[in-house]
Order: C-alpha cells, then sequence, then structure tokens
C-alpha cells in the first residue's frame, strides 16, 4: 500500500484497533466522504477503481520481487552478513520506474531493535538484484 500511497499522494490512516463503536464509525464515515470528494476532484470519476487496481498490481509486484530475491545470492549474502533470517526479514518498496524498485531491507534481534541489511534495486523484467548499499 506505501508504494501505491506514494504515487496517489493519499495516505492511510488507521481509525480504531481493536475495538470499533458505532461512533467512531460514523466519524471516520464522515470524514472519509470528505477525503474522497477532494481525491475524486483531485483525480477525476473512478480514480477508486483505478487506485484499486493499482494495488491489486503492487502485491503482485511485491509477490516478483520476493521471489527474485529468494533466490538470488548477492541478497542471501547480505542477510547472512546481518544475521537475518529469511523468514524474518522486512522490507520497505519505492517504484522507481515500470520495472525497477528500491527496496530497502531489514531485521529485528530479539530485543526488537532494528538490524538494517541493505539496499537494493529489483529488476522485475529481467530479474536482477543490484546491491546499492
Amino acid at each position: 500500500m506505501e508504494i501505491i500511497s506514494e504515487k496517489w499522494k493519499i495516505r492511510n490512516i488507521e481509525a480504531a484497533g481493536c475495538e470499533v463503536t458505532k461512533e467512531l464509525m460514523d466519524k471516520a464515515d464522515a470524514e472519509n466522504k470528505k477525503t474522497y470528494a477532494a481525491i475524486e476532484k483531485k483525480y477525476g470519476k473512478g480514480w477508486r477503481e483505478r487506485y484499486e487496481k493499482d494495488l491489486e498490481v503492487a502485491a503482485m509486484k511485491q509477490a516478483d520481487i520476493m521471489d527474485i530475491l529468494i533466490t538470488n545470492k548477492v541478497f542471501r549474502a547480505q542477510l547472512k552478513k546481518g544475521n537475518i533470517e529469511i523468514d524474518g526479514i522486512y522490507k520497505d518498496v519505492k517504484q522507481l520506474d515500470s520495472e525497477i524498485y528500491e527496496t530497502a531491507i531489514y531485521g529485528y534481534t530479539e530485543d526488537n531493535k532494528r538490524i538494517n541489511c541493505c539496499t537494493l534495486h529489483i529488476d522485475t523484467k529481467n530479474k536482477t538484484v543490484y546491491l546499492i548499499k
């Protein structure tokens, strides 16, 4: 969602945790109506369908990125250096162009301290990975 939020300049804010009251839902709905009207004014009718489609495509790209990373030797070596297990990675992904994504990889220690691993450029078309830092 972050990739698409950045592209569309739309920020999603969670309005509730585990407990949701009718009052909270009504307040969120009222705010959403104002926000959606402003977004429609900026992006035109049908913006929501285009936005949802972009979210769907981004989710598929995230899966492509992980498929590429899992088998990449450079990525695996960086994980080993950072002492991060493959199933314990987190990533921040930024789209640079239609097929290139900058991906910051990180993990957490047992006491919940962030471990920065590396930053990569991933070409989803050619299925290549370039270590940036």
